[in-house]
């Protein structure tokens, strides 16, 4: 797939749009929070890589897309580019407590899936001190999270 690692302390990843990288990012985030001593994060900034990885792909489906991972100070940022100049759209909030939610009997029924997106940013800043969106020049953006440690 052609993933290029540029940066020793951190990542900086570019790699194309595909189903897998979502999970690829996972683990390169988590190898690189053991290694700052970070692991206690490992659970909340893979779900965020995965939500904001995982928008980028669908936005620029055999695209390219790059994900950057940096420490800085007292929290880490994740960033992910697309080309897509489409802003991520936040469709509904969560609307449940914990213990408030039941089984879904049609969770596994193929088409379910669709209605149900648009969760994954409020899932993004309820974990994140920050997160916001950067357009880039001539085309895309980085939808980025701050995560304190």
């Amino acid at each position: 797939m052609g993933i290029e690692v540029r940066q020793p302390s951190g990542l900086d990843v570019t790699c194309l749009a595909a189903r897998t990288v979502p999970g690829q990012v996972r683990a390169m985030v988590g190898l690189r929070l053991a290694g700052w001593g970070l692991a206690r994060l490992t659970d909340d900034v893979a779900l965020i890589a995965s939500e904001l990885v995982t928008n980028a792909w669908r936005q620029t489906p055999d695209g390219e897309i790059r994900v950057s991972f940096a420490r800085e100070g007292g929290a880490v940022l994740l960033s992910v580019w697309d080309g897509s100049d489409a802003r991520p759209v936040r469709k509904r909030g969560l609307g449940v407590v914990a213990g408030d939610a039941s089984p879904d009997a049609e969770a596994l029924n193929p088409g379910h899936e669709e209605g149900v997106s648009g969760r994954g940013l409020p899932i993004v800043e309820a974990l994140s001190l920050e997160c916001g969106v950067t357009p880039t020049e001539p085309y895309g953006k980085w939808v980025w999270s701050r995560i304190g440690v």
